[in-house]
């Protein structure tokens, strides 16, 4: 028994410090040197602040931005330590009542609600923390916003059309707006 105890803690030592030191040190400077923004965080600056992450949703009810998916995190909207869905079935009267909640947000901000309102506008995402909306959710809410902020609709459209993100290779997933993104690409022009 002894001839196998010494070989077992010399391999236990060897493996552990791979795989707990040296890979990951490895990894660790592998992704400061190509991926630093991602591997930190994906952060977003206004007037040399951090706002936000690109990767993370946040609160938005002002009437002149443009608001994400409803957050169903808890004790707070967007709270990172308590991710997840509000699990409220079609059938639920909760979630009839925070589509309708939501409906006269939108509509006592100003927003037509006469035309049909994009889902991701009304209901919680999966996780509570969804950074983008889909296009159709950004276009129903410009005219509010130009509104909001005196600007001609056109110049709106125009920064939802440059923040419209496609398909990943061009095929994966749907296309999207990072809210936060353009949020401050519209504080950035409307101050310019």
């Amino acid at each position: 028994m002894k001839t196998l105890f010494r070989p077992m803690i010399v391999i236990f030592a060897v493996l552990a410090a791979i795989t707990g030191l040296i890979y990951p040190a490895v990894m660790t400077a592998f992704g400061q040197a190509v991926f630093s923004s991602q591997a930190n965080g994906s952060m977003l600056e206004k007037d040399g602040k951090v706002v936000g992450s690109s990767l993370m949703g946040q609160q938005f009810d002002a009437p002149q931005y443009f608001w994400g998916r409803l957050s169903a995190t808890t004790p707070m909207p967007y709270n990172p330590l308590n991710s997840g869905g509000s699990n409220t079935g079609p059938t639920n009267p909760a979630l009839a009542d925070e589509v309708k909640g939501r409906i006269a947000a939108l509509k006592a901000a100003g927003t037509d609600v006469s035309k049909p309102v994009p889902v991701d506008l009304v209901t919680s995402s999966g996780s509570g923390l969804d950074p983008e909306i889909s296009p159709a959710a950004a276009q129903y809410q410009i005219a509010r916003v130009a509104a909001a902020r005196k600007m001609p609709e056109a110049d709106v459209a125009a920064l939802v059309d440059k923040y419209t993100q496609g398909r990943q290779f061009g095929v994966l997933g749907e296309p999207r707006v990072n809210v936060l993104e353009l949020n401050l690409a519209l504080d950035q022009a409307h101050q310019g």
